[in-house]
Order: structure tokens, then sequence, then C-alpha cells
């Protein structure tokens, strides 16, 4: 877990794996769905009705239901790993918040009605330089940086105290309560939600490749049919 960029490559070659496993399974879905009488593909353009139209309109309830199902089961499923972890009080996320907008872009951004620049800019100050940085998550800062990544900007909370307490705790914003809200974002070894985000990495994995791959398809016939 230290080493980022391996985990990073974990994660990326975990992805591709998911991402061809669905893909096959979708397509002998398709496959399975298809008339005999029919030799096109599932992205053919067909007169309305037609065999190829209702075959169409089949593969579009089986990917949209199956769509539906799976970021069900799988939300409830990391939504529940995450229910079994808890906030240890280490300050990591109220002292170390990236974002790869400016503070200038993420005020234009409020001023447009996106409400998470909003509730950003409501707790979050830029920092004066990167030293400070560094020494809290030394780590993602170097991964930034072997990667080339040029664009980011770090934040933190000037109001925690000391100690790591929040003084407005029970009013704070919703983006403090969600965080961490993705198992696939990096988080410090002193975050206490570090042992749900590797017990919910491949069910995310999993989730982003389903969604990918099944939109796709559903994009893609809903535009033969127009």
């Amino acid at each position: 877990m230290q080493d980022l960029n391996s985990h990073l490559e974990s994660l990326r070659a975990r992805y591709r794996k998911y991402f061809f496993e669905v893909a096959e399974n979708v397509d002998l879905q398709i496959q399975a769905l298809k008339p005999p009488e029919l030799s096109s593909d599932v992205f053919g353009r067909f007169a309305n009705p037609s065999l190829g139209r209702n075959w169409q309109n089949k593969v579009l309830n089986y990917l949209c239901s199956s769509l539906l199902q799976t970021q069900k089961e799988k939300l409830s499923k990391m939504n529940s790993l995450r229910n079994s972890s808890k906030c240890i009080g280490c300050g990591a996320c109220c002292r170390f918040a990236c974002s790869e907008f400016s503070p200038d872009e993420l005020a234009q951004k409020a001023q447009n009605g996106d409400n998470y620049a909003s509730q950003f800019l409501s707790v979050f100050v830029p920092y004066d330089n990167i030293s400070t940085v560094r020494k809290i998550f030394p780590e993602y800062l170097d991964l930034l940086i072997q990667n080339g990544e040029k664009k980011y900007y770090f934040y933190h909370c000037p109001k925690v105290t000391a100690d790591n307490k929040c003084p407005e705790y029970d009013s704070r914003p919703q983006i403090c309560k969600d965080f961490p809200d993705n198992p696939l974002s990096f988080l410090p070894l002193s975050c206490g939600f570090t042992s749900w985000k590797l017990q919910s990495e491949d069910i995310c994995l999993k989730l982003n490749a389903e969604t990918e791959v099944l939109n796709f398809y559903i994009a893609k016939i809903k535009e033969t049919q127009k």
C-alpha cells in the first residue's frame, strides 16, 4: 500500500481484466437473444417494426435491467462495508485535500451553481507551499510527480485543531460526512477507512467496468434506432 505506483498499476490491470470479462459476457448474452434468421450485428439499422428491431429492444431491456441490478448490488455492498469502518481522527482528510481545480476555478464553478465546489470552498483554503503537504502524505505527492501530473492544487481546513478535532463537527458539510466516498481514492495508512478501501476496490472496479460496457451498448443501440 505504501508503494502507490505499484498499487496504481495493479488497479489498472485488474480493471482491464474485469472490463474484458464483462464485455465477453455481455456479447454472449446478446448473441443468446439473437434470432437465428438474422445475420447483422446488434448495431445494425433495422426497420421499425422488424425482427431486428425487436431483438434490439430485447437487448436494451436486458442491458438496462443488468445495469440497474449491478449498480444496486455493488453500491449496497460497498456501503455495507463502509458502515463497518469509522474515522479514527488521524486528521489527514482535513489537512490534505487535492483538486485538479485552482481556487479561482472552484470559485467560478461555485458561482455557476456547483454545490460540491461551494461546499469545498466553505471548508478548505489553499496551502502556501508544498513542503507542508509533503509531510502529510508524501507517497501521494510522489505518485503525482512520477506520473507527470502537473495540474493539481492542495488545500486544508484551517479550523481543524492540533489534536485533529473539528470544532464544527456536528454541522460539517456533506462532503466531509461522505469522505471517503470512493474506494479507488488513495488514502494514507493512518486513515480509518483504509480497510474499507482495500475490501471494496475490486467491487468498485467491477462496477465501473460493467457500467462502462453496458452504457456503451445502450448508447450505441439507441443511436442506431434514431
